[in-house]
């Protein structure tokens, strides 16, 4: 991207937004929502399958495996923060890769703990302004992170379903409708994402019936405030989304980047299928299985899909895994995919001290002129 393109974007996104701390009770009762539903599934194991059964089960796990999920697990995380990192590193100079996995792994905590991943962008943005980030800049790096990834990750999971889509139809059976439905919502879910992107107006249109019907069942109590809002939210998204166009291998980089992620995201059940001692499905049909039930967690509004992630993965895995062995094997997914990010992000959130990052307004090597 040439220097004037750059300037040019500078001024685009200059007016900076206050970014607030997210709801600290909100987490508060999510934390105890997760904590809930650890115990209760703990619970349930030992009186399903009885502790001396389970304490055998866990003599009898090959643990190179594990090992080998923790280390698919920390990849992901790095691919996640580099995914932050270089839309960043494009806007400043001095940004560190160790600062952008630590505000990549508190939006994984935060995504973790609220309905719906709904609270790690706001949270990051929170942080990245304590670094001295401008909140534009924080704004538009997390644009290009969240729209890229979900393009990626809609792009390889209809690529690796389509390839087994045949084993798929007869391990699914008569819950294909949940498939479809699933597939065809998250579908329409990213064309919104880009309609948004390329004009604000239709999605406002779009928006104003149901809150027109919102409002008459007291549902929504202000009709032109909320439009507004919205129309705020959006009209911001869409300057976001116009600006990427000068990031070209900022925005390649983080494609490529997000379909590694996703692959090592749907290879840990590949490795807890394997740690368990199960043989007979290859790699290439368990990640299609789990991208299945990556599509029905997005419906789930519990924090980190929690109940219906681990009701989901019992329904599409039972018959695959060895008798026996599901109920561990659930817990280990989760281990990996939800417990653990969530105590990696918590650690992140120990307060450091304060680092010296010079002019945070240098970009390209160029200052801004604060005297204008």
């Amino acid at each position: 991207m040439d220097e004037n393109n750059l300037e040019n974007f500078n001024e685009q996104v200059n007016t900076d937004t206050t970014v607030e701390n997210p709801n600290k009770k909100l987490n508060i009762i999510s934390i105890i929502l997760i904590i809930a539903i650890f115990v209760g599934l703990t619970i349930y194991m030992v009186n399903v399958d009885g502790i001396d059964n389970i304490i055998n089960l866990l003599k009898s796990v090959d643990y190179k495996w594990v090992l080998g999920g923790v280390g698919i697990l920390i990849l992901w995380f790095i691919c996640d923060a580099l995914t932050l990192h270089l839309p960043l590193k494009t806007m400043y100079k001095d940004q560190k890769f160790s600062t952008s996995f630590r505000i990549a792994m508190i939006g994984q905590l935060f995504n973790n703990i609220t309905p719906f991943a709904s609270g790690g962008q706001p949270m990051q943005a929170y942080e990245l302004t304590k670094y001295g980030r401008r909140a534009s800049d924080a704004m538009s790096a997390m644009t290009m992170k969240f729209i890229m990834t979900q393009s990626a990750l809609a792009f390889f999971t209809t690529v690796i379903i389509l390839a087994q889509f045949t084993f798929l139809k007869d391990l699914m059976n008569n819950y294909l409708w949940v498939v479809v439905i699933s597939f065809i919502v998250n579908l329409l879910a990213i064309i919104f994402v880009f309609l948004s992107g390329i004009n604000k107006n239709i999605i406002v249109t779009i928006c104003k019936p149901f809150i027109k019907l919102g409002t008459k069942m007291h549902i929504v109590k202000n009709y032109e405030n909320t439009i507004g809002k919205i129309d705020s939210s959006v009209g911001n998204f869409s300057t976001q989304f116009k600006n990427m166009k000068h990031y070209p291998k900022t925005i390649i980089s983080i494609f490529v980047l997000a379909i590694i992620q996703s692959m090592l995201y749907y290879s840990i059940t590949y490795v807890v299928y394997r740690a368990f001692g199960n043989d007979g499905v290859s790699y290439f049909q368990i990640v299609p299985a789990q991208a299945i039930l990556l599509l029905i967690m997005t419906f789930i509004p519990t924090p980190g899909s929690g109940i219906g992630a681990e009701g989901g993965f019992l329904l599409i895995f039972n018959s695959l895994f060895k008798q026996g062995t599901i109920n561990m094997s659930i817990l280990f997914w989760r281990l990996y995919t939800f417990y653990l990010p969530i105590i990696v992000g918590a650690f992140c959130m120990i307060p450091r001290k304060k680092s010296t990052f010079g002019d945070t307004s240098q970009k390209y090597g160029k200052k801004h002129n604060t005297n204008n």
